[in-house]
């Protein structure tokens, strides 16, 4: 590949410095997979976005005033498209709710981000939490039946579960989840 000359493709960052296409890939990559895998729950399809999304800048490098803000922009679109036009695809225990009948499409879209965001949270906990969380909202585990599998104490399973919530709580409410949705 060839890489871009100094002159060609850069562009001014909010600070008055010069940012080259290769700078904003190098920097942004990797939080724009996040974000991407975050929305879709699927690497595959959250590396194809941002792919597909550099591609477009690439192409329109020179017309855009704020690309990063760009780059999340259409990560977020190409994300959302997919997902409605994908919608049998995600049908399952890791899809969103169905939508409430008189719900906009604005909540909605606000209800599929949080849904994204919920799932990179719980992917950052240990793997123990992890477990735990598993066994109790998705297995539909008590108390016991979760004790017996991971050799905790009843009293110690409610007591981790509590604390992995409410920090769960914290970090959406610190990304602007709103606990109402």
């Amino acid at each position: 590949m060839l890489e871009p000359t100094p002159e060609v493709n850069q562009t001014n960052c909010e600070d008055g410095c010069t940012l080259s296409l290769r700078d904003l890939f190098d920097a942004e990559e990797t939080p724009l997979l996040r974000y991407a895998f975050s929305l879709t729950g699927r690497r595959a399809v959250a590396e194809e976005i941002v792919q597909e999304v550099f591609l477009l800048l690439h192409g329109r490098f020179d017309e855009v005033e704020s690309p990063r803000s760009w780059l999340y922009r259409c990560v977020r679109n190409k994300a959302f498209d997919h997902l409605r036009n994908h919608r049998r695809e995600v049908m399952g225990d890791t899809a969103p709710d169905p939508p409430v009948a008189n719900e906009s499409p604005e909540v909605l879209l606000e209800r599929m981000e949080a849904t994204g965001l919920l799932r990179q949270v719980l992917q950052e906990l240990s793997e123990p939490d992890q477990r735990l969380i598993q066994l109790k909202y998705f297995e539909n585990l008590k108390y016991s039946e979760i004790s017996a599998q991971t050799g905790l104490g009843i009293g110690n399973v409610g007591y981790r579960l509590h604390h992995i919530l409410k920090e769960l709580s914290q970090r959406l409410q610190h990304m602007g989840v709103d606990a109402a949705l």
